[in-house]
């Protein structure tokens, strides 16, 4: 198709993409997503929007958590991603509300992994991730959507860059939303997220044996959107 658009496309596609924190996953997944006219799903984003909600209930704190405490309120934490016309992109709200620029932040991306862990929050966030994926048309981004979540999905891509490049992507990304960060901080932030995402025992981050690897230390997105486009005419037009 030499670089077209791919929403002629029939055929509805699970998409799932895995890889290390800051490696652009969120952005890549949206402009296929946009392309193919599909729901765009951040994984990420849920288990930051529970974060939040444990930041906020005070169940974080002093070097520990209140797993206990945690658990008991999951019952009344609700997530939803709600398309906003005005960007053309779908935002996070947590109990109805909108807590998509306050997830981003470095507090949040500090906890994230911890809370992550207690089996009881993969659980449910795994079942809705599951549910909105029913129907198929999606792309969803995280750590295990392709060896957990969608074990059988149609594509599987697992992203990585080096650390130095990750860390650079998230200061600008966060700067360019106004937030006051340290280089030096983030980048210890993303070296200690790598080691805890590799070595946790529920759902450790891992490349599933059927998925392609993508390094995009030196690419643009367009130009990975030129490799994907490849790849996707590939399971379309093969199937």
């Amino acid at each position: 198709m030499g670089g077209g658009n791919l929403r002629i496309m029939k055929k509805k596609l699970i998409i799932a993409i895995d890889g290390y924190s800051s490696c652009g996953k969120s952005t890549f997944a949206r402009a296929i997503a946009k392309e193919l006219n599909y729901i765009f799903i951040d994984s990420g984003a849920m288990y930051r929007a529970v974060t939040l909600y444990c930041i906020r209930r005070k169940f974080i704190g002093s070097g520990a958590i209140d797993e206990t405490g945690i658990v008991e309120e999951l019952k009344d934490i609700h997530i939803e991603f709600v398309y906003n016309p005005d960007i053309a992109e779908y935002e996070t709200f947590l109990n109805s509300e909108n807590v998509e620029r306050e997830i981003r932040g470095i507090e949040v991306s500090a906890h994230v992994s911890r809370i992550s862990q207690i089996p009881e929050v993969r659980y449910q966030m795994v079942e809705l991730q599951r549910q909105i994926g029913v129907y198929k048309g999606i792309v969803m981004d995280g750590r295990d959507i392709g060896t957990v979540v969608f074990p059988d999905a149609d594509l599987k891509i697992f992203m990585t860059a080096s650390v130095d490049i990750r860390a650079k992507r998230r200061f600008d990304e966060l700067k360019a939303k106004g937030l006051k960060v340290d280089f030096d901080e983030i980048r210890r932030n993303i070296v200690a997220r790598d080691i805890t995402d590799e070595n946790r025992d529920i759902s450790p981050l891992r490349k599933a044996e059927d998925a392609i690897v993508l390094d995009n230390s030196r690419m643009t997105v367009e130009e990975q959107m030129a490799w994907v486009r490849r790849i996707i005419e590939g399971k379309i037009n093969g199937s």
